[in-house]
């Protein structure tokens, strides 16, 4: 989204349409999933999981890293991903707060 229509919105509004948007492909569910299971960081495994290329779990490492969902530290010649379960609180807060206000229950 352009930095101009973000204008009007709060600051908690755009990061929430940020993380909707990070979890809008199922392999990125998938991935947050197989993290969560595996309780420990994990590197190459993650691709042999998912019925796709390793480009194309790279880039969706790259999506849930940019929103910070997951945190990825160098390990020689790997990367190492495990979940920021911070953030992962934080994202469920707001998901939480928004249902509830617009389901009244």
């Amino acid at each position: 989204m352009a930095k101009s229509k973000l204008t009007g919105f709060t600051e908690n509004e755009i990061e929430l349409s940020e993380l909707a948007k990070a979890l809008a492909h199922p392999a990125r569910i998938r991935i947050l999933n197989i993290l969560f299971d595996s309780n420990l960081c994990m590197t190459g495994d993650i691709v042999d999981q998912l019925p796709l290329s390793q480009s194309t779990v790279s880039q969706h490492l790259a999506e849930l890293k940019r929103v910070g969902l997951i945190k990825g530290e160098i390990e020689g010649p790997k990367t190492c991903y495990c979940l920021d379960n911070k953030l992962v609180r934080s994202a469920k807060k707001m998901l939480n707060n928004l249902f509830s206000k617009i389901c009244n229950c």
